[in-house]
């Protein structure tokens, strides 16, 4: 049973990232908006039994198959579990400067260079319109992309699979960043972790 969804772990302390993310804007970000967007794919789902064994993946992977009466907020909230669930695994303090193995090659061969991705990553992070993210994704023959998102879709709804993503939703560097969303997504380089990142690269090959 997936059902009912539970919220993640950090997996390090809300001040393990400073001062490239703020411990307060991590408290709010993984306490009230990750944990909101929980209860609510579970109220969404609790009148549904047939879909309590999917998981959160499963159900925004394929959101025609669903009750049209909950689509949207499994959309939204489910897409907003889904994608912070990654984003907490993806960062961590004190990682590696740059990916190595695999998906180092496979970033060469995608993007030209590691510092080429990263121009990539940021510019459609920070040309997102509004809220939403950006994101590495992986198809299953294990070629890359960069891809961003508005709101809480997920690159799940479109067949591929997120490797990497970053938030920029104003709730997650408002109150380090105000307004200067470059400068953040410039400082999250600092805290990701690629040893997570080259797994699920890993696991989306199959």
């Amino acid at each position: 049973m997936a059902y009912p969804h539970q919220l993640p772990e950090l997996g390090f302390a809300h001040d393990a990232l400073e001062p490239h993310i703020d411990a307060r804007t991590m408290e709010i970000h993984h306490g009230k908006h990750h944990a909101g967007y929980t209860s609510k794919l579970n109220a969404a789902l609790e009148a549904h039994a047939d879909l309590h064994g999917k998981s959160a993946i499963e159900l925004v992977s394929d959101l025609d198959a669903l009750p049209a009466d909950i689509r949207g907020a499994v959309r939204n909230n489910g897409g907003g579990y889904v994608n912070h669930a990654l984003f907490w695994d993806v960062m961590t303090p004190g990682g590696a400067d740059a990916p190595g193995g695999d998906l180092a090659a496979a970033i060469d061969a995608a993007f030209g260079s590691l510092d080429d991705f990263k121009a990539k990553f940021q510019g459609a992070a920070g040309g997102q319109f509004g809220s939403g993210w950006g994101w590495l994704c992986s198809d299953g023959s294990g070629t890359l992309s960069v891809v961003a998102t508005a709101n809480q879709d997920s690159p799940h709804m479109q067949g591929l699979t997120p490797i990497l993503g970053v938030d920029v939703w104003e709730h997650a560097y408002y109150l380090n960043y105000q307004n200067r969303r470059p400068d953040y997504l410039a400082a999250f380089w600092n805290v990701v972790n690629w040893d997570r990142v080259a797994a699920r690269y890993e696991a989306a090959k199959g």
